[in-house]
């Protein structure tokens, strides 16, 4: 029984039609608006990325860029999840786009008068983590009060894809600005683009409901609680394996060698922040974009933890190829590749997460999956970048991905035995 129970979110999800979640207002209009912040987040990063390494030429700086960045989710993610279970969810969102609207300022003002320095960098990066961690629990919470449980699986794969989406033109647009206004000005207009989904959030009903109608409780979110939360689902092996599924793929390689884009751009022969440029950025997020839809649309890859573990064994072999690559139209075929097997695996883990959650630990579920997805990402900033620093990124990524591709396949052997 206790097994059928557990199949059972799984089995509702099967049931729903294609882009099921589209069907709601409510969540079209958060679809477009966080695609659009997604978007503004990803020109910042082209554009800081691009002027860091021209004016410091640094792999090492990239190491440290990933991690400054990346830390705030490992010590934050359950806190913050805590606090999306208490509070107004849409506030807590609009708090996180006025945190992402003064980094881009930020950025714009420092390469306005020419005196970025690395510490700058650092504080900057790290607002930024801020930011996008307390903003992932509180909008997974927000787009369930929009739904519902029903839809959830659609929901949660949309909101995935709208990411993609912003991933995608990101890099387009963000090489646009540099190129026309450049990288000061660039990131100035940026800021601009996070003000429709403020706007909405202010406007629309949904995710206003109570701490009381949400069954949160009083609990920190501390690191001790999120021990208390992990011990609270243990028994759940679907919970346990998607989260050390996410954990392990981010502390070894992660998204970390996108901060050394421009170093791969250079040895491939694309020494300027031009389309080559840019096309190598984008056809990860194209990938994701593609498997997202597949995804939603098509149904070929049902949420269960052994395939989302399959699809990461693919994943790490293609990192590898990768990193091996020396023709540039290859890389970019194989960083197309890259983003539909990581937006496959990692879509099916938070949605496997998502619904066989507890309802009145949704968010802290939540924030500690983000804290495993998103947290361990900072030290892949030193499995790559820094180690790269010795070793040439090329080695780092290929190390990383193929110790990655043993730890998932170790991880499937202990799933095939469980069952």
């Amino acid at each position: 029984m206790k097994d059928a129970a557990r199949e059972r979110p799984a089995e509702q999800a099967r049931a729903q039609p294609s882009f099921a979640a589209l069907r709601h207002r409510g969540f079209r209009a958060y679809f477009v608006t966080s695609a659009l912040a997604m978007m503004a987040d990803n020109i910042e990063h082209v554009i800081s990325y691009w002027v860091m390494f021209e004016k410091f030429h640094s792999p090492a700086l990239g190491g440290v860029a990933v991690l400054t960045h990346w830390l705030p989710f490992l010590f934050f993610s359950v806190y913050f999840g805590a606090l999306a279970d208490r509070f107004d969810s849409r506030r807590v969102i609009q708090i996180a786009m006025l945190m992402f609207i003064a980094v881009s300022l930020g950025w714009g003002l420092l390469f306005l008068a020419d005196t970025i320095e690395v510490w700058h960098a650092v504080v900057l990066l790290t607002v930024h983590g801020l930011a996008g961690v307390l903003w992932g629990p509180a909008s997974q919470l927000l787009i369930h009060d929009i739904v519902g449980r029903e839809q959830l699986q659609s929901a949660v794969r949309l909101n995935a894809t709208s990411r993609s989406l912003g991933i995608l033109f990101g890099p387009a647009v963000g090489g646009a600005l540099l190129l026309i206004a450049g990288p000061a000005i660039g990131l100035l207009v940026n800021a601009l683009i996070y003000i429709p989904l403020i706007w909405w959030l202010w406007k629309t009903p949904h995710g206003s409901r109570s701490p009381v109608e949400k069954g949160a409780t009083a609990r920190s979110g501390s690191f001790a609680d999120a021990w208390k939360v992990l011990r609270e689902v243990s028994g759940n092996r679907t919970i346990i394996s998607m989260i050390a599924l996410a954990g392990v793929s981010s502390l070894l390689v992660g998204n970390a060698f996108q901060a050394q884009m421009p170093e791969f751009a250079h040895d491939l022969g694309t020494e300027k922040a031009d389309f080559s440029y840019t096309v190598l950025l984008a056809a990860s997020a194209a990938g994701s974009l593609l498997g997202g839809l597949i995804l939603e649309a098509r149904g070929l890859l049902v949420a269960r933890a052994r395939t989302a573990i399959v699809l990461t064994i693919l994943w790490c072999l293609t990192i590898t190829a990768f990193a091996a690559a020396t023709s540039y139209p290859l890389a970019v075929a194989l960083m197309l590749v890259a983003g539909f097997l990581n937006l496959a695996f990692s879509a099916m883990s938070q949605t496997l997460v998502q619904l066989h959650a507890p309802e009145h630990l949704r968010g802290r579920v939540i924030g500690l999956y983000n804290m495993s997805s998103n947290g361990l990402r900072a030290f892949s900033g030193v499995t790559v970048g820094i180690v790269g620093s010795l070793i040439g990124i090329h080695w780092s990524l290929a190390l990383s991905a193929l110790v990655l591709l043993m730890a998932a396949i170790a991880l499937l052997s202990f799933s095939m035995r469980a069952r």
